[in-house]
């Protein structure tokens, strides 16, 4: 009886011990090498920062072009769209009679105070109604039916509620940051995974423990999504709530330029709610990396 040759190496074999050529051994493994590759060089990553801040000033540089180049050409009329020069020239003057350093404060502060005082309520119940049942059958239902009201249609109820002073104008930037927060933090409590909590009750934690160093770390990244959010909301309502009689603050010119036919200062007021509103949200991403510096970056190219 003659003898099988041996599989040569690479070769399978069959149950008869019958060598397989590569073609009979079906789909072949490919190997992908995983190791971390090195880090690019210094110049290489100040190129590619670079490269990434003008093709982000790229798009606004090209609507501002167009844009002046409109109003030079008469397309649009100034009147309806001023020019980004005849803006310049509306900042300049109102830094020149210092509306707008006093004007910038007072809106922050409104802002601040609203979502200072709405984010810590919206963060209470949040964990309130999360981490208890009781919490969850007295505040849920009331807040989620709430939350549908658009904050803007309580204007003339906390008109009659509060008059048409400071607290109004407050109260309306505290109603409307509330339920950003609840609803992350109710959410994010709710989403802890129940291995976890099973694993700290195996460990002998305490209820109050389990709360502090695994439910609410563990939700961190939706409560913070929430105060971001808010964060947002907040500029919203100062606009809507800056609207209630005010005597100073962005909403003030915005009014007065209302008033006196002043485009380009409305525009202009416009413009410093969407830089307040930037400067908001970079705040918001450093707390982010301060307080989950854990949390990887994940950018696919």
């Amino acid at each position: 009886m003659a003898s099988q040759p041996l599989p040569r190496n690479g070769d399978t074999a069959d149950s008869a011990g019958r060598p397989l050529g590569p073609s009979d051994a079906g789909p072949s493994l490919v190997l992908v090498d995983l190791s971390r590759r090195p880090g690019a060089s210094p110049a290489r990553s100040r190129f590619s920062s670079s490269f990434r801040l003008l093709s982000r000033a790229l798009v606004p540089a090209l609507i501002l072009g167009v844009w002046q180049a409109s109003s030079d050409l008469g397309v649009v009329a100034p009147e309806t769209l001023p020019s980004p020069t005849e803006i310049i020239s509306a900042y300049a003057e109102l830094i020149r009679t210092g509306e707008l350093q006093s004007a910038i404060p007072t809106s922050l502060a409104r802002a601040l105070t609203g979502l200072a005082l709405g984010a810590a309520t919206g963060l209470l119940l949040g964990l309130f109604a999360g981490l208890w049942r009781v919490g969850e059958e007295l505040f849920d239902a009331p807040l989620q039916m709430l939350r549908t009201i658009p904050f803007i249609a309580m204007i003339p109820l906390f008109i009659i509620w509060f008059g048409i002073g400071e607290q109004a104008k407050i109260a309306l930037i505290f109603g409307a940051t509330i339920f950003p927060v609840y609803l992350n933090t109710y959410a994010g409590v709710r989403g802890v995974d129940q291995k976890l909590i099973e694993a700290a009750r195996v460990f002998g934690l305490s209820h109050r423990l389990i709360a502090t160093r695994v439910i609410i770390p563990t939700a961190l990244p939706s409560i913070l999504v929430g105060l971001r959010y808010a964060a947002g909301v907040s500029l919203l309502a100062l606009v809507a709530a800056e609207q209630i009689n005010a005597r100073s603050g962005i909403g003030f010119i915005l009014i007065n330029a209302n008033q006196n036919q002043r485009t380009d200062v409305i525009i202009a007021g416009i413009i410093v709610y969407a830089l307040l509103g930037i400067v908001i949200d970079l705040v918001m991403r450093v707390v982010e990396r301060l307080a989950l510096p854990w949390r990887p970056s994940l950018v696919l190219a």
